[in-house]
């Protein structure tokens, strides 16, 4: 990474000082408008920074119902109160399956998010390097 910042470095430094005598004599400033049309400037301007997904979008992910302390003990747990902890787990296993295909979603929108940050990456070395 700092090889190449200190190769686009070197790239643009010389380039700048030999602007300022270029630009004096009239006939190499109309070569460089004729290189110009190839687009040179409006691929630096499709270099649009990737926006990530908000993080309001991020799906948190079900609490277990806790334990009750009964299910320790030797003599176990009275029968509602074993009932009621099933049921909560029940409960659970359908929040958590509901949970399952939402969290994939946002993981695909971050995989996305990483992968459009590489391609701004590259457009933006491309576009320092010409």
């Amino acid at each position: 990474m700092r090889g190449t910042l200190l190769l686009i470095a070197s790239l643009l430094v010389p380039g700048a000082a030999q602007a300022a005598p270029n630009a004096a004599p009239p006939a190499p400033a109309a070569k460089p408008a004729k290189a110009a049309p190839p687009a040179a400037a409006p691929a630096v301007a499709t270099c649009t920074p990737p926006e990530p997904p908000p993080a309001s979008a991020r799906p948190a992910k079900p609490a277990l119902p806790d334990k009750p302390a009964c299910l320790d003990a030797k003599e176990g747990c009275p029968g509602w109160e074993a009932y009621s902890y099933n049921d909560a787990i029940k409960a659970y296993n359908l929040q958590a399956q509901a949970f399952r295909p939402i969290a994939d979603a946002y993981l695909q929108k971050l995989n996305a998010y990483v992968k459009a940050s590489g391609e701004y990456a590259q457009c933006e070395v491309n576009a320092m390097q010409k």
